[in-house]
């Protein structure tokens, strides 16, 4: 059955794993006293002036009022001797619980815990807004370049690690979240919203770290039945490389290697190397690149590339078709048969991408491809 805001269609917002609310409302317990004392001065306030002088229950309520916060409004209507005495009474005790509070709110306010809870919870409501972000785990100097390449082609991130001056940190390199604990423990994960992300990027100098966020996120990600995150992971050498790879690593980089390669492809093609620095690495370039994968179900399965009709319809060029089981075909013919699974490489401009995509998941030819 559904609830009403189901019904008609009210659209709720997200909410942490991990609230704080226990934490939160626990630094508000010590105001429970001067609240508790409040409410009692007010009702004894309140039933003495209409026991002394007789006042109605709002002009009791009134006077009360006025007199415990000690405003100066003055008597609202005559008042008896006894009344006077019960006023001065009142006034004494309105200041001792004035006074109580700013007690305990200026301790509050010193130990700082309530403050920092409050920012921790109300960021832990904001990342469980993000969709298909990254969960990086430990600061470093690649983590400092890595969000900076993330900032600017604006996907969302959270980063974690278990420092406790993390939030000095994420100001000075401009993280808009952040998590103080460690990424490969319940805290880390669920406070990361790691369920809705898009996948992990872990950049810890010991590789031990690297192997248990690699191994925590496989775990986490069968355990709530989801689909395979996207796992990059930095490391030392070759055989670390190797072992996190093993572990579920999508990809495990050395910076050695990338080094390497870069160098490499500037030495032998460096025309090249500057036309994908132009086109393909800035965050304002005209054309994208991206890899499309074809379902078994897509209408373009047993078909001929040229069939597809991508650059007519989209603007796009394949440049690379990888079947399921089978090696990299750079640069396709047009005869070339598309199987179920395989994953296509597209060029072209973000519209025209999408575009390609939209007719690449239809299950059936369509329509438009039949005047083009």
């Amino acid at each position: 059955m559904k609830t009403p805001k189901e019904f008609l269609g009210w659209k709720t917002s997200p909410k942490p794993h991990i609230t704080l609310n226990d934490e939160f409302y626990g630094h508000l317990a010590p105001f429970r006293l001067p609240f508790i004392l409040t409410i009692l001065v007010m009702l004894i306030g309140t039933i003495g002036y209409m026991a002394i002088d007789n006042f109605p229950l709002m002009d009791a309520i009134y006077q009360t009022g006025i007199t415990f916060t000690t405003v100066g409004y003055g008597e609202i209507q005559p008042i008896s001797d006894m009344g006077r005495i019960f006023t001065i009474t009142l006034i004494i005790l309105g200041f001792v619980v004035f006074s109580i509070a700013v007690g305990i709110i200026a301790e509050v306010v010193k130990k700082g815990e309530f403050q920092k809870t409050a920012k921790e919870r109300k960021m832990l409501y904001e990342i469980a807004r993000l969709k298909k972000h990254f969960v990086i785990c430990y600061h470093n100097e690649f983590t400092a370049q890595v969000t900076k390449q993330l900032r600017t082609n604006h996907i969302p991130f959270v980063v974690v690690d278990p420092r406790e001056d993390m939030e000095e940190i994420a100001k000075k390199y401009h993280y808009p979240y952040f998590i103080s604990a460690e990424p490969h423990t319940d805290e880390g994960i669920l406070k990361s919203y790691l369920s809705s992300a898009k996948g992990v990027i872990t950049l810890a100098d010991n590789v031990a770290d690297n192997i248990a966020v690699v191994a925590s996120a496989r775990l986490y990600e069968e355990e709530i039945g989801r689909h395979k995150y996207l796992i990059i992971s930095n490391a030392k050498n070759d055989e670390d490389a190797q072992k996190l790879s093993k572990l579920g690593a999508d990809s495990a980089v050395t910076a050695t290697n990338l080094m390497a390669k870069r160098i490499n492809a500037i030495a032998i093609r460096p025309e090249m190397e500057n036309m994908l620095e132009e086109f393909l690495y800035r965050s304002d370039t005209p054309l994208d690149m991206e890899e499309v994968k074809v379902s078994k179900v897509s209408w373009l399965v047993l078909k001929k590339l040229k069939d597809a009709k991508l650059r007519t319809a989209a603007n796009v060029t394949i440049i690379g078709i990888t079947p399921k089981e089978g090696q990299f075909i750079p640069m396709p013919k047009g005869d070339t048969i598309i199987m179920p699974k395989s994953k296509l490489i597209i060029i072209g401009t973000s519209e025209g991408i999408r575009k390609a995509k939209r007719i690449i998941k239809m299950h059936t030819k369509p329509e438009e491809l039949g005047y083009v």
